[in-house]
């Protein structure tokens, strides 16, 4: 059986659909998937021994500007590449007019969310096989709910497998325990104070632990390195891929990170993670699986679900949902992980 599956972003995205193939391989061993993601991610599906073929898309430069996308033959490249396979079924995994309009364009019977279950229902229109999942439920399950019906096998009952145990990595265990804090994100609202990372890093380095800093942009470079400077047992990772990290991931005894793409990698990789959420909610999209520890802001316009912070009480800290997410509390709560996970 040869599937394409359509899930071409965001990160976290991406990881929450590891899960479906994992339970699609149990039930039919000879199945192969091809993938169509945003090559920025294109490194985590080809880590899934179901994967035949990852193929990159970079949609969203092309949509910034389209002439020349076209003249420069990048879309007819992906398009030829992308029909010259028959596939057996296509899942669009995404549920938007985007990834429903690539699925449309390959060969192979469409799969998809219903419109009363797709985050775009118009995207159902180009889909011929239409499968019903509700809502209030974490998205790993409606993912592996989809490709159940899809697929027609029964819906699982078992923890999620993202099939990464056998993952192999070649970074040499460190000489003493390693944290990696998972300080950067996409919106402000979901930073936690540099000045809360650096007094996190000191109670760290007290207590014997290593501390490794990822970055992904000049400002999450910059911002490691002033929590980096706290101590000479942090330290900040060099500029690398989604592998490099997640081989720093997997020589660590725990994580603590935002809501971040990158927690979602730690959780695929059975790595203990605590995640911190102020304006949102780890109910439907959080960090899921094995010693994975979620710590959740109750303040007052807690979770206001926006990128710009729009409170204007009085407090020292921004944002202010994190007034309540201490470091001590923060601390405490790893501490918990880390003794649980052992």
């Amino acid at each position: 059986m040869h599937l394409l599956i359509i899930k071409m972003s965001s990160l976290g995205d991406v990881i929450h659909t590891l899960p479906a193939l994992s339970d699609a391989l149990r039930h039919y061993p000879e199945a192969r998937f091809d993938w169509v993601v945003e090559d920025a991610f294109a490194e985590i599906p080809a880590w899934h021994p179901a994967v035949r073929q990852v193929i990159p898309i970079s949609l969203r430069k092309w949509r910034k500007a389209p002439r020349r996308t076209w003249r420069s033959g990048e879309w007819g490249r992906f398009r030829a590449l992308l029909r010259e396979q028959y596939y057996d079924k296509v899942i669009d995994a995404q549920g938007l007019m985007k990834s429903a309009l690539i699925a449309w364009q390959a060969h192979g019977t469409r799969a998809g969310l219903d419109k009363h279950s797709a985050r775009e229902p118009w995207a159902s229109l180009l889909y011929e096989q239409k499968v019903t999942v509700a809502w209030e439920q974490h998205a790993v399950e409606r993912v592996r709910q989809l490709f159940a019906q899809a697929l027609c096998y029964p819906v699982p009952d078992t923890p999620p497998d993202y099939g990464l145990s056998s993952y192999s990595m070649t970074t040499p265990m460190p000489s003493r325990p390693t944290l990696v804090f998972l300080h950067g994100t996409s919106w402000i609202t979901k930073h936690w104070p540099e000045a809360f990372w650096q007094a996190l890093a000191k109670k760290a380095t007290a207590a014997g632990f290593r501390v490794r800093l990822p970055w992904g942009n000049e400002a999450e470079h910059e911002r490691a390195k002033r929590i980096a400077a706290v101590h000479q047992q942090v330290s900040v990772m060099p500029a690398g891929n989604l592998q490099g990290l997640a081989a720093e991931l997997c020589t660590s005894v725990a994580a603590v990170g935002v809501d971040t793409g990158l927690a979602h990698l730690a959780a695929a990789l059975k790595v203990p993670c605590l995640t911190l959420y102020g304006p949102t909610h780890p109910a439907l999209t959080g960090t899921y699986g094995e010693h994975q520890a979620h710590l959740r802001s109750q303040f007052a316009c807690a979770p206001c679900k926006q990128e710009k912070c729009a409170y204007r009480g009085t407090t020292e800290v921004f944002p202010a949902c994190f007034t309540e997410l201490s470091v001590q509390r923060v601390w405490e709560a790893l501490l918990d992980v880390l003794s649980r996970s052992r």
